[in-house]
């Protein structure tokens, strides 16, 4: 014969409660776990793979991946590279080659300069390196409203005509400048740009060139600090 005991309810009761008390415990451990439930609490939600600057400069159709390095101020400290935006009326053309002859930021440069940058280009070419255009002649109109805009950003006239010159200095205006995409590009001038005698002008600007002849047996001269240091820029 088999005899059970009963179990009294107030022992039921106080078992219940003890099985709540560990329940709710371990949930509060788990919770308090930094890496755990909601995504802004700790550190389990995936960190972005790039910033937001990173994905900007990869989509631009002006800078390959990577692309040209920010080029360093005298004071050391580093500076966003600015490219013009795409402005038809105004002459600059975000995915111009040297040899569009459709958009006015290749075909009002000066002849010189124009044939100089394609014989440059056909060579870069064979060796797989494309030149693209990100700014060429400008209208003067254009060239003021990057003026204002540069004043805006950087705070003051001063700083930003260390960047971009005035309608009436500006050798974009004048169909003598050329801004040049791509770090392969620029690397590439660099390197073989003076055989065409093709010359950076500015230490801060790794991508703007001008023509200088007889750099090809000369060497180009030496560089300004940037555009404030140009003779021309005064006028």
């Amino acid at each position: 014969m088999k005899f059970h005991i009963p179990v009294r309810a107030t022992e039921w009761r106080r078992l219940a409660l003890l099985l709540t008390v560990v329940v709710v415990g371990l949930t509060a451990i788990l919770v308090a776990r930094p890496g755990r439930g909601h995504p802004e609490r700790g550190t389990s939600a995936p960190s972005p793979s790039i910033t937001t600057q990173e994905r900007t400069a990869s989509t631009s159709p002006t800078v390959e991946a990577g692309g040209p390095s920010t080029p360093a101020a005298e004071d050391g400290q580093r500076r966003p590279v600015k490219l013009p935006r795409l402005d038809e009326r105004g002459g600059t053309s975000d995915a111009a080659t040297v040899f569009d002859e459709s958009t006015p930021t290749i075909a009002n440069l000066k002849p010189d300069l124009r044939d100089a940058f394609r014989r440059a280009a056909a060579a870069a070419q064979r060796a797989g390196v494309t030149f693209y255009v990100t700014s060429g002649w400008r209208s003067a109109a254009h060239q003021q409203e990057l003026l204002n805009r540069a004043i805006a950003e950087d705070g003051s006239e001063a700083e930003a005509l260390k960047w971009v010159a005035t309608p009436q200095t500006s050798l974009h205006v004048k169909g003598e400048a050329v801004d040049i995409g791509h770090s392969t590009a620029i690397a590439w001038l660099a390197k073989h740009g003076a055989a065409y005698n093709l010359c950076q002008i500015y230490r801060n600007e790794p991508w703007h060139y001008e023509l200088r002849p007889g750099a090809a047996d000369q060497g180009c001269p030496a560089m300004y600090a940037d555009p404030t240091h140009d003779p021309r820029m005064r006028k």
